[in-house]
């Protein structure tokens, strides 16, 4: 088989290029949680669980001999994903009601703890991320 028929050079590099919005992604939440030490709401746990095996079985569609249903597993997750990123953005911006919050102990997933230039939030950051990615 001609690795060039299977996975084209356009595909191989997107498909490098998600990888590395995965890697960059699942790295600087480790560096956010683990280094800096910021706290982890339920919500953030939720697209982390979402987030970090991406970052590993992306990998194995840039193989040509490996199996494609790792990419469509990855669609998966980066679709999961997106949703909870937008769900916990709608948190973040007061537009869902309390009572059907998630985070009824521990950290409030509604509590901004970083804010770039005014509007850039960890959600917000997120939700590029995962979009990027589907």
């Amino acid at each position: 088989m001609n690795a060039n028929t299977d996975n084209p050079p356009a595909a191989w590099l997107l498909l490098l290029l998600a990888w590395l919005v995965a890697a960059t992604a699942t790295l600087s939440a480790l560096f956010l949680g683990e280094i800096v030490g910021l706290p982890i709401c339920s919500m953030c746990w939720y697209q982390r669980i979402a987030m970090f095996p991406l970052a590993v079985i992306l990998p194995f569609g840039l193989f040509p001999d490996l199996d494609r249903r790792m990419i469509r597993a990855g669609l998966a997750l980066a679709l999961l994903g997106l949703l909870l990123a937008l769900y916990h953005q709608g948190i973040v911006a007061g537009l869902v009601p309390e009572r059907i919050q998630p985070c009824v102990q521990g950290i409030p997933c509604s509590e901004t703890v970083i804010s770039w230039f005014g509007f850039i939030t960890i959600p917000l950051l997120s939700i590029v991320a995962f979009a990027t990615l589907v």
